[in-house]
């Protein structure tokens, strides 16, 4: 009976991670998270950090390295000396626009532009670092230094899932595909979801995405069994009104986002295990 009992509730835990994908035959293991999250809802074991917007350039130090001027427009936040020629010695000696000063990671995304085709200013941005859904935060490794990921889709033609990209009002929890009309008080956010399993070997791959992959119903991949915390990053702009947007990437539907560990390495390992796997929420800075 007991063993009845377990299956049951296992089969259960495996039909409301496939419920909140939006069905068990849409949910594609490794593509995409399981449900979508906003900000701190939702997230037992978490740490986040504020980091201010710190330039913006044409440069991709993941996807055009060594290559000034070959990528569209990126807003930059973090690491304040991201561009196409850094190197990991180079961003771990660097300042930082994070209130976590020992956060020397950069993060950056394709800049948001207006019905004029002119760069909206970003107001700032916050990392948050979560277990992905339903996963066991006691196994979870710090990333390892100098791991890069790429999250959403530059080349995408159809709005990407609201998992992995998603657009709010504010921090308001309710997420949107395409910006939503937040009025003149509110600003706008994008979220971007990272992937939070890892191969355990590379830092990073030809698609800057094959190492790494999302869980679902709990688990990792078996190409990627290695849990790594959950980044999702959100932007925050100033109240705009929705109409006539883009990116620099194209359309909205292109959203993306990079980031490039270059965290102090004691200090990250210390909040995977302070917050995430003693399942604290930390805000850090």
């Amino acid at each position: 009976m007991n063993r009845l009992v377990g299956a049951v509730a296992a089969t259960l835990v495996v039909a409301l991670a496939l419920a909140a994908c939006g069905g068990g035959s849409t949910a594609t293991i490794g593509v995409a998270p399981d449900r979508p999250r906003s900000g701190p809802q939702g997230a037992v074991g978490q740490f986040a950090v504020r980091c201010d917007w710190s330039h913006s350039s044409f440069d991709d130090p993941i996807v055009h390295p060594g290559h000034g001027g070959r990528s569209h427009r990126h807003d930059f936040f973090g690491n304040v000396t991201t561009d196409a020629d850094s190197t990991y010695d180079e961003l771990r000696a660097g300042d930082t626009t994070c209130t976590q000063r020992l956060d020397t990671a950069t993060y950056w995304a394709p800049s948001l532009l207006g019905a004029d085709g002119r760069p909206v200013q970003p107001v700032g941005a916050t990392a948050y670092y979560r277990t992905g859904a339903l996963v066991d935060p006691q196994p979870l490794e710090a990333y390892p230094p100098g791991l890069m990921m790429v999250a959403g889709d530059a080349a995408a033609t159809a709005a990407q899932p609201t998992s992995v990209i998603a657009w709010a009002c504010g921090a308001g929890g309710r997420r949107e595909p395409v910006p939503p009309t937040c009025g003149s008080t509110v600003g706008l956010r994008l979220l971007v979801t990272f992937a939070d399993c890892w191969d355990g070997r590379r830092i990073d791959s030809s698609d800057h995405r094959s190492h790494v992959a999302y869980s679902h119903a709990g688990a990792c991949p078996t190409e990627h069994p290695t849990a790594i915390p959950q980044l999702q990053f959100a932007i925050d702009y100033p109240p705009i009104d929705p109409d006539g947007l883009s990116l620099a990437s194209g359309p909205l539907e292109t959203a993306h986002a990079d980031f490039w560990n270059a965290w102090d390495q004691r200090k990250l390992e210390t909040e995977v295990e302070v917050c995430l796997r003693r399942q604290q929420v930390c805000s850090l800075g």
